[in-house]
């Protein structure tokens, strides 16, 4: 198990507290692109790192069929506890390996907050399983440019790539993907919307 796994092991309990505003904000975020990019109108969505569930909940009360993986078993229990529809299958994973799905099995396959905590070449393999197992699109739910106190502190601390990849994000899903757009969602984040 890797440091970070059993750090969100540990700290599960306290992101399962802030289940309900993370339901709020990815309503909004999902309501505020839908003119872009209606997710509603897609029938299954892969949430790769789902953590307690809020955007796979979110994601099902827009029609669509979910299933959300994450590495860490004390996320997954938060998950199974607080989500409205129990009909989302969760599955844990281990980081590094294949995704436990054949090519094109989902119509979108997202992930929130995940590829700014991963080295670039875990990043790199992350963004070819999600595109190997996508249909239309890979979206990451991300940082952009726009850096906070408290966010530089607290990705710090957690020891990920945050500082390089938002510098490189675009870049690094351009050498993947055909077309990559990057939208604006909220403040500090973006949807990098991958074709």
């Amino acid at each position: 198990m890797s440091s970070n796994t059993k750090l969100f092991n540990n700290i599960s309990p306290i992101y399962g507290r802030f289940f309900n505003f993370q339901v709020g904000y990815y309503s909004i975020i999902i309501d505020r692109i839908s003119g872009e990019f209606d997710i509603s109108k897609y029938e299954s969505a892969l949430d790769v790192g789902c953590g307690t569930g809020a955007l796979s909940n979110v994601l099902s009360q827009v029609g669509l069929r979910v299933t959300g993986l994450d590495p860490s078993s004390g996320m997954l229990k938060q998950a199974i506890k607080r989500v409205d529809n129990k009909n989302i299958e969760f599955l844990h994973i281990i980081p590094g390996e294949k995704l436990p799905f054949p090519d094109k099995s989902f119509d979108i396959v997202i992930s929130s907050y995940v590829a700014h905590g991963l080295k670039p070449e875990d990043r790199i393999n992350l963004y070819k399983e999600m595109q190997r197992v996508s249909k239309e699109y890979v979206i990451l739910h991300d940082y952009n440019g726009n850096r906070g106190l408290v966010t530089t502190i607290i990705e710090w601390l957690e020891g990920g790539d945050y500082f390089n990849f938002i510098k490189v994000a675009r870049d690094e899903l351009g050498d993947i993907f055909e077309e990559v757009r990057v939208i604006d969602v909220d403040t500090r984040a973006a949807w990098y919307i991958c074709k």
